[in-house]
């Protein structure tokens, strides 16, 4: 087990507390804080617990010295501010007497967050020198920030190599969530699987064949196991280079592994077009599918009837079009409805829907991290934490 923020002496302390703010910002606004309201249980009970609050994360990607401009977390600390209804301390630096000073004039149960981490060229290749010396600001370091786990960067492993560390509680649900439903799931397990490419979701679909009872399989990846199966796809998304191997995963999976039997067909990629439920080998030459039909959200939700724990990644269909989003709300709807099972949504765009349906609050767990959830499903070792007391 690894340690929790609960299992420490906090007072007085100063503590570091890794979080995921990479939030969407535009114009200087933020448009979705789900991300920064996942991080306050952990914040507020250090700070009321007497320990002396020291955030900081990353915020988009940083190539060029002009991205600095638009990814600054000024803004996160003003949002984060609100939300906690007190003052949040920002510091628009990532090293130097500045911001050493600030967090040595902390007083305890108060709250400072750093400039975006990306800032340094060797956070994400976890430079040494730079893990000791953000680990040097603090007595504690915590990690909460399940967004960035499955990455080695200075700002989770290099700090938790010179420091006690110990998980937030957000980093800790993840680990009972995610890393339960794949090391431990309570049977029969049912695993949604969509999105757009196969490529993505090789590795999760190779581990869950051993772990799940069934594996529903939607988006534009089916295309892909449909041509595998030897039917016309039309223009239907498909990747050729993976269709031997869907035919391998088809064999090895047997009648675990349930596809679309019909699919919501277009001739053009956009919302504004003709379209038409056809079965999935009634696809016209000159058609793609664009969302499941009504008879494949009618099997999937009969599928998941008895299920113990479900888990679920990535949509049914071109969720942003209006059109072809009929797919994606009624899968989560059916797994909404469900009755004393452990729901799960493995982050990314699965669960903007869940949120933005508002249905956040009849999942048992909605995962912070896309890419992170991922790799945890594929039954990887996340560095970030990994790297924490035991």
């Amino acid at each position: 087990m690894v340690k929790n923020v609960r299992d420490l002496k906090l007072k007085g302390k100063k503590v570091l507390i890794r979080v995921d703010f990479n939030v969407p910002v535009k114009d200087g606004k933020i448009t979705n804080d789900n991300r920064i309201v996942a991080a306050i249980p952990t914040i507020k009970h250090v700070s009321e617990e007497g320990g002396k609050v020291v955030l900081f994360s990353h915020l988009g990607r940083i190539k060029t010295e002009e991205d600095k401009l638009t990814k600054t977390l000024k803004p996160v600390g003003e949002r984060l501010s609100q939300l906690l209804d007190r003052e949040v301390k920002f510091v628009a630096a990532t090293r130097g007497e500045t911001l050493e000073n600030a967090i040595e004039e902390l007083k305890e149960g108060e709250v400072l967050l750093f400039e975006n981490t990306r800032f340094e060229k060797g956070e994400t290749k976890n430079d040494p020198e730079l893990g000791k010396y953000w680990s040097s600001l603090g007595d504690i370091y915590i990690n909460d920030a399940f967004g960035t786990a499955h990455r080695a960067h200075a700002s989770n492993v290099g700090i938790a190599q010179n420091l006690e560390s110990a998980s937030g509680f957000l980093l800790e649900k993840e680990i009972k969530f995610i890393g339960g439903a794949v090391s431990n799931p309570e049977s029969p397990l049912v695993a949604i699987l969509g999105g757009a490419k196969v490529s993505d979701k090789i590795g999760v679909i190779e581990n869950l064949i051993e772990k799940a009872d069934k594996i529903l399989i939607g988006g534009g990846m089916m295309f892909t196991f449909l041509k595998a199966l030897g039917k016309n796809i039309g223009k239907s998304l498909v990747e050729e280079d993976k269709v031997e191997l869907a035919k391998s995963l088809l064999e090895k999976a047997g009648d675990k592994l349930i596809l679309p039997v019909d699919t919501v067909a277009a001739k053009e990629f956009k919302n504004d077009t003709d379209f038409k439920v056809v079965p999935v080998d009634k696809i016209g030459d000159d058609e793609m599918g664009l969302d499941i039909g009504l008879d494949s959200i009618k099997l999937f939700t009969k599928e998941l009837e008895g299920a113990n724990t479900v888990i679920w990644n990535g949509p049914m269909g071109v969720f942003e079009m209006e059109n072809f989003a009929k797919g994606t709300i009624g899968v989560c709807e059916a797994i909404a409805k469900l009755k004393g099972a452990t729901t799960i949504i493995g982050g990314g765009d699965s669960a903007a829907a869940a949120i933005q349906l508002g249905y956040a609050d009849k999942f048992t767990h909605i995962s912070t991290g896309g890419g992170a959830s991922l790799e945890y499903l594929e039954g990887k070792v996340l560095p970030g934490i990994a790297c924490l007391d035991r």
